[in-house]
């Protein structure tokens, strides 16, 4: 990979070179082993499986296959994972060798500079806070002949992008996703390696890697006409409207002056040192935009042609991820805009119907409207619509101000080709459609607590139109305000006409994943500096007011999430001060640990490359209280979530539908929004008719009471 000319943390060049290593190191030990030649056999099996029948127990199978073949190395992960020191001390002697013994001519780029060797990197010191790091710089002819590199070539490792074949199943904790590449089924903090001996004790993780392995059995292609236009746009000057980042050129300079030059008084030096930062600063944001627009852009390029997938593993929580980092699902607008189910089916009696709600979904209008308010004004806007996919950049340019511009684009193509096609209902789509879900953690407290009043805010029970708790909060904050402003309260008479769904909003989303007052507070102060005609010099009492009001308003809405979350909070707070950390198990079976812990797990002073170690790893650290109870409450929820995804995955595809989610969004074929609407409503219920709570003390009790009077 190549540095940024800012340079890299020393750490982090270290940690990754030493995970290169190890994952070149395994490889050649799968090789010297047999073990590739029989995985070569098994997975040609495997995939003979997926050719033949789309609705055989694939996971099952190839479990199956894999027990069969008793003779020769196992494949069930009896490789040696080094620990993270081992691969830090290693990285980092790597990176003292490089720094050392890497030269260059200095006139390699300039004939009139006199020739002489010159090191290509450069070990920096740097503070961050009160500490001192070390830091990788690149000379300037480096970063230099990188940039002219890349205009006609990236390089790329093959497991950071995405599989031209199917990801190998996950059959057990240490074997899955890639051929050969080393892949952790779960990703924690660094050097944590308690969840890992959790999962190699758990009984039965079939349904969880079975779930993983659907979402990896997806295939996908590139919508190449909507790429073309994308690329076109970034090869010209970019456009920060549609998040298409511009060329460098177009950076700020960096003013030039002489800090010792008598001719600038103390205060005019002082204003020029910050417009140097925050030139540089700009500078350096625009340079890491616009690699990762080439990084996205040039992968799925090269894969224009292709059918790929991408394999999946997950977080401590069970929240689930695509392994490749630069070009997947859960990428910005632009990379979900440009990717197909490679896999097409008819559209179907409703298919082009949803088409068009989904597009009226992407613009962000029509919020409050029923599903056949939203198809109306589909309907209404359709010559736009066509117009936007005639001639996206020239025309109208409607879709250009949707909430999701190139998603609603790829739409408008979609919709254009459909009805001009024959037979709309049986004409072959491979877009995606995405059903969000609403306010997911706040459904889940309400489902918990049995909150009737609560559930029908967020769409748990059948309304005439669609509910929007955002608005509801908004609407009960403004009743207090009023009773408040009538009382005399002056910050309550300066609000009015001042409070939105707008203003409201993340606060009430992330109040249900643990945002404190605090961070509600600033979370609304930064909304209400946005409004430019709100008096600035009240600000500060504003948001203290409003987030006092947003709680209490929560509070009224939701009787027992508040509840749920003090007594997930206290729970931990009595477990993290007797020296535990929080575990618990999903309904599915997934045991979960809490990687929160006192102090940095490894403290490292490096001089001159020499590494002394001032912390241990240990299975026994004492958790960090304060993080296991504000924890709990979100990453419960989160599990909860994460389950019932997967339970909506494992049932979509025994119903032989085509399924991937981004955590709480659920996607498929326009012909199968229906059924996957059905399987979701149903594996939601199905996992709330638990006694989830009961459970959960029940384990809490047991693992951490056993013994007490």
């Amino acid at each position: 990979a190549n540095l940024p000319p800012s340079g890299e943390s020393l750490k982090i060049l270290a940690r990754e070179l030493g995970n290169r290593v190890y994952t070149k190191y395994s490889v050649r030990q799968k090789h010297q082993s047999q073990m590739v030649e029989k995985l070569r056999n098994i997975y040609n099996s495997y995939t003979d499986l997926l050719a033949k029948d789309t609705k055989v127990d694939k996971s099952s199978h190839s479990t199956c296959l894999l027990l069969d073949q008793t003779s020769g190395p196992s494949l069930q992960g009896g490789e040696t994972h080094w620990p993270y020191i081992v691969s830090l001390e290693l990285g980092t002697y790597m990176v003292e060798l490089m720094v050392k013994n890497l030269k260059i001519n200095s006139d390699t780029l300039n004939s009139a500079f006199e020739r002489k060797s010159i090191p290509i990197l450069y070990h920096m010191y740097t503070f961050r806070s009160t500490r001192q790091v070390g830091f990788i710089k690149p000379h300037p002819i480096l970063t230099q002949m990188q940039q002219d590199a890349m205009e006609t070539e990236l390089t790329f490792d093959s497991f950071v992008i995405p599989m031209l074949c199917p990801p190998v199943p996950w059959t057990s904790v240490k074997f899955g996703a890639y051929l050969l590449t080393p892949t952790k089924l779960m990703r924690t903090v660094e050097g944590a390696t308690q969840h890992e001996v959790l999962l190699e004790k758990c009984q039965n993780l079939l349904p969880v890697l079975d779930s993983l392995n659907q979402l990896g059995n997806c295939a996908w292609r590139v919508n190449k006409p909507l790429l073309d236009i994308i690329i076109s746009i970034f090869n010209d000057r970019g456009c920060d409207k549609l998040d298409i980042p511009p060329p460098l050129s177009e950076a700020p300079k960096i003013p030039h002056f002489t800090a010792h030059d008598p001719a600038y008084t103390a205060s005019e030096k002082a204003h020029m040192k910050r417009e140097v930062i925050n030139a540089k600063k700009k500078c350096n944001e625009m340079h890491s935009l616009r690699m990762d627009a080439l990084y996205k852009l040039s992968i799925a390029n090269h894969m224009r042609d292709e059918i790929f997938w991408f394999p999946h593993n997950m977080d401590f929580r069970g929240r689930t991820y695509p392994c490749p980092p630069y070009f997947n699902h859960l990428g910005s607008d632009v990379t979900r805009a440009v990717l197909l189910f490679a896999e097409g089916k008819p559209l179907g009696p409703k298919g082009l119907d949803w088409l068009k709600i989904h597009l009226v979904n992407l613009t962000g209008l029509k919020k409050r409207s029923s599903l056949e308010g939203r198809l109306e004004y589909a309907n209404a806007i359709m010559e736009d619509v066509l117009d936007s996919a005639d001639d996206p950049l020239d025309g109208k340019k409607w879709w250009t101000n949707a909430d999701e511009p190139w998603q609603a684009l790829a739409c408008c193509m979609e919709i254009a080709n459909a009805v001009r096609s024959p037979d709309p209902t049986r004409f072959i789509s491979h877009f995606p459609v995405h059903q969000d879900g609403s306010c997911n953690g706040l459904q889940h407290y309400a489902a918990l607590g049995r909150d009737v009043i609560g559930a029908t805010s967020v769409n748990l029970l059948p309304c005439d139109e669609p509910q929007d708790v955002y608005s509801g909060v908004a609407q009960q904050v403004e009743e207090f305000r009023a009773r408040d402003a009538q009382s005399g309260m002056k910050i309550a008479q300066v609000l009015e006409g001042y409070i939105s769904r707008k203003v409201v909003k993340q606060t009430v989303m992330t109040v249900v994943y643990g945002v404190t007052r605090f961070g509600g507070r600033l979370q609304i102060e930064k909304r209400l500096k946005e409004i430019d005609e709100f008096p600035k010099e009240h600000v500060w009492d504003a948001s203290h007011y409003l987030v006092r009001m947003v709680f209490s308003g929560l509070k009224e809405m939701f009787t027992g999430t508040r509840e749920i979350q003090d007594w997930l909070t206290e729970s931990a707070r009595l477990i993290s001060k007797s020296g535990h950390t929080v575990q618990w198990v999903t309904p599915l079976g997934l045991p979960i640990i809490q990687p929160y812990h006192l102090h940095i797990i490894i403290i490292i002073i490096i001089i001159n490359f020499r590494m002394s170690v001032l912390g241990f790893l240990s299975l026994h650290r004492r958790p960090d209280t304060v993080k296991q109870k504000n924890a709990f409450p979100p990453n419960f929820i989160h599990s909860l979530d994460s389950t019932h995804m997967m339970l909506t995955a494992l049932h979509c595809y025994s119903a032989g539908l085509t399924f991937v989610s981004v955590h709480d969004c659920f996607w498929t074929h326009a012909l199968t929004v229906d059924t996957m609407n059905k399987v979701c409503r149903e594996q939601f219920v199905a996992l709330h008719s638990q006694p989830i709570l009961q459970e959960l003390s029940n384990y809490l009790l047991q693992k951490y009471c056993t013994g007490f009077p």
